[in-house]
């Protein structure tokens, strides 16, 4: 899936992930997958993926085939357009962001700034 400004998607790669673990039990339906931004990493800013099932207040909700993902409104500033992708690669097997905000990122791809 193309990355869209406004939007956070999933790649084709990310969501056979997810439904990946939630066939082998890992990941219950009920639980949403949530991106944010925090200070730090060697660029300035880190990404950060967990699992959740919990909405907060001000919570930006994308759902790409079925796959909900929530970002608070703060991090959609810096997420926006955004590619949640899936690497099982000699360089690095996980989750990681397509981004296309991002002026610099480091080496391991888990910190940017823009």
């Amino acid at each position: 899936m193309v990355s869209d400004v406004g939007h956070i998607t999933v790649s084709e790669k990310a969501l056979n992930k997810i439904a990946s673990l939630r066939k082998e039990g890992k990941l219950k339906d009920e639980y949403f997958i949530r991106v944010s931004v925090k200070g730090g990493g060697c660029s300035g800013l880190s990404y950060n993926l967990d699992f959740d099932n919990e909405l907060k207040p001000g919570d930006q909700e994308f759902v790409n085939d079925g796959i909900k993902v929530i970002c608070d409104l703060k991090s959609f500033l810096y997420l926006a357009g955004t590619e949640l992708d899936f690497s099982d690669g000699l360089n690095g097997k996980g989750f990681n962001f397509i981004n296309p905000n991002a002026s610099r990122t480091c080496g391991c791809g888990e910190s940017f700034s823009v």
